[in-house]
């Protein structure tokens, strides 16, 4: 029936602003107002805001910020003071790090000390957010789980443009600033060092992101599905099973012969998705240090085929 199909919130009920708890909370530093948007009402809850900030918040938005304009300023510069270019080009610009003469020292501004620079305030912006997230969920009495879910993410970011680099002696093997740079980047490092599809981390990863999109389409489309008989309500379907749960365990005992309980199918999630950016950032992690070729290391454990 039409009526049941609820991909998008139908229904957007919007009373007073909900400010959120007061207790032990500190109200100092956060917003006063709140407003609603119908469009991510069809999604999810409408309401946006109070928001907070606070030191951490404030000096990463500042860093950030920082390096956000003076990577724009590298590819205003490029596009020679030209709007018209800028837009036409913005994909091809890049900011680089410096180039491998220069080793792990600082270089000349237009040589890559620019992206030094750059990349410092960067380092600063992603560490303050990420210690907010510590501070925010331990002022809530909440679980770490965001932020170790974070530090997944800030790992492969490290190894990417901090600790590969100074492992190989050389900030020109961290990644420039740029989209197309970017994917450059990616195409020289597989081809430089055998061809990252024979890196077992590699496989790992793209396994675990395949996996945590498919497991997170599928316990989204799940509750969706099981939401009329109140499967939304997941709190009280964990404490209390009611015929959404079961239903839900039917029909994936049905479909895959097991199924999740309302609280593992996040547990399952999750540890798919931190596994994404972990074991992605050893694989890059070892690429150049340990193994040199990964082609002829997989003929060496029999994981590609002779020739």
């Amino acid at each position: 029936m039409a009526e049941y199909q609820n991909i998008f919130t139908q229904v957007q009920i919007q009373g007073p602003p909900e400010m959120g708890m007061v207790e032990d909370a500190d109200l100092s530093e956060r917003s006063k107002g709140a407003s609603f948007n119908t469009l991510f009402g069809w999604f999810g809850n409408a309401q946006l805001g109070p928001f907070y900030l606070g030191g951490l918040g404030l000096a990463s938005l500042g860093s950030g910020l920082i390096w956000f304009m003076m990577v724009g300023a590298s590819f205003w510069a490029q596009a020679g003071y030209n709007p018209a270019v800028f837009m036409r080009d913005l994909f091809y610009f890049s900011l680089e790090p410096p180039s491998a003469e220069y080793g792990l020292g600082f270089a000349p501004l237009n040589e890559g000390g620019m992206w030094l620079i750059a990349s410092f305030f960067l380092l600063i912006s992603v560490l303050c957010w990420w210690a907010r997230s510590y501070y925010l969920a331990k002022q809530l009495k909440m679980g770490k789980h965001v932020f170790w879910a974070f530090g997944a993410a800030i790992w492969l970011f490290l190894v990417l443009g901090l600790f590969r680099p100074i492992l190989m002696g050389s900030w020109s093997e961290a990644v420039p600033y740029g989209i197309f740079s970017h994917l450059d980047w990616t195409l020289g490092l597989s081809v430089t060092y055998g061809n990252l599809f024979y890196n077992p981390f590699h496989a790992f990863s793209i396994a675990f992101l395949y996996g945590s999109a498919l497991l997170f389409a599928m316990h989204g489309a799940t509750i969706l599905a099981v939401s009329r008989f109140g499967g939304d309500r997941e709190l009280d379907q964990i404490a209390d099973r009611g015929t959404a749960t079961e239903r839900a365990a039917l029909f994936w005992r049905w479909t895959m012969g097991f199924n999740a309980t309302m609280e593992g199918i996040h547990r399952w999630a999750w540890w798919f998705a931190i596994l994404t950016p972990l074991t992605g950032g050893i694989g890059i992690l070892l690429t150049g240090t340990v193994v040199d070729n990964w082609y002829v290391w997989a003929q060496d454990h029999y994981f590609a085929p002779l020739d």
